[in-house]
This record gives C-alpha cells, structure tokens and sequence, in this order.
C-alpha cells in the first residue's frame, strides 16, 4: 500500500506516493533520478548517500521516505542550481579531494553542512565532521584541504565589499 507523500526537493515541490518501507535514498535516485546521491552500503557506514534534510547533513539510506514527508531535500544536484560549481566544488577539483569520485557527493554534502555551521573550522574539526564518509581511494589529505580552501574561498566572498550601482 502506497503512501503519499510531499517534499520540496532542490527548491522544486515533489508529490509522489512510495510504499512505506522505501529509502529516502531509492526515492531520490529511482524515482526523482537524482543520481549523484549514491548508494555505497546500505548500512550507513560510508557515508556516499549524504543529503541535506531540513538543513542538516543525513544519510539518506536510514531515512524512510515516508519520515521526509513534508521536508525540504537539497542534494548534491541542488547544491550549485545554476550549473556552476559551488565553491565546495570547485575547491575538490583544484585541491584533488576526489579520485574515483563515488564518494564526493557525500563528502560534499557533509562539508557543506560543516561549513554552513562553522566558516573556519580546524582541520581537526573537518575531519570530525566527514568522519562518517568512507573514502577508499584517499588518505583524506587532499579532501580536508578542499575543505579548508572552499571555507577560505567562501569566506573570502562573504567578505567582499558589494558593489552598489
């Protein structure tokens, strides 16, 4: 039996009816082909289905879809809207935070979560906070660095004077 439900996915309202047992995760990829939210487990352990619920990093495989009725979903999709790279993005390419890339996603989610709570973090603080993200290719030198530089680069144009016309 099929329950309906309604999120606001991306900035987008989405209405769909899923059965009640269905991931948030299955929901997102199988039904609203948002693909970049990977599964990697299945037992929460790796971290490569993290999305933002109501504004907090979660691992979208140990969320029924039921459970996010009426939430707001932002995933990696959602993250830059306008096609571009978010700063985080960006920061992973020119640092090399990324390898095979089955990961980044998450990981990205995960610092962007971080880095909406705290614009400065130690690297002791980026590592707690992506600690719950597997990497197998990395040592995670080059993620943190990522990390640390998007906050440098977001920080920076949060600083910029805002020209007037």
């Amino acid at each position: 039996m099929a329950e309906h439900i309604a999120l606001t996915v991306n900035g987008e309202g989405r209405e769909l009816d899923v059965e009640p047992r269905r991931l948030l995760v299955q929901v997102l990829r199988e039904d609203l082909d948002l693909t970049g939210t990977h599964i990697g487990c299945d037992t929460s352990q790796c971290g490569a289905c993290t999305v933002h619920l109501d504004g907090l990093a979660v691992k979208s495989c140990t969320v029924l879809a039921v459970q996010a009725d009426g939430s707001t979903v932002k995933t990696i999709e959602g993250l830059a809207p306008d096609g571009s790279l978010h700063p985080i993005q960006q920061a992973f390419w020119e640092k090399h935070g990324l390898q095979c890339g089955f990961c980044t996603p998450g990981m990205i989610m995960a610092a962007a979560d971080l880095l909406a709570r705290d614009a400065e973090p130690t690297d002791d603080a980026i590592r707690h906070a992506i600690e719950g993200n597997i990497c197998r290719c990395t040592g995670y030198h080059n993620i943190v660095a990522a990390i640390r530089e998007a906050a440098r680069v977001m920080g920076a144009s949060a600083d910029a004077p805002v020209a007037t016309a």
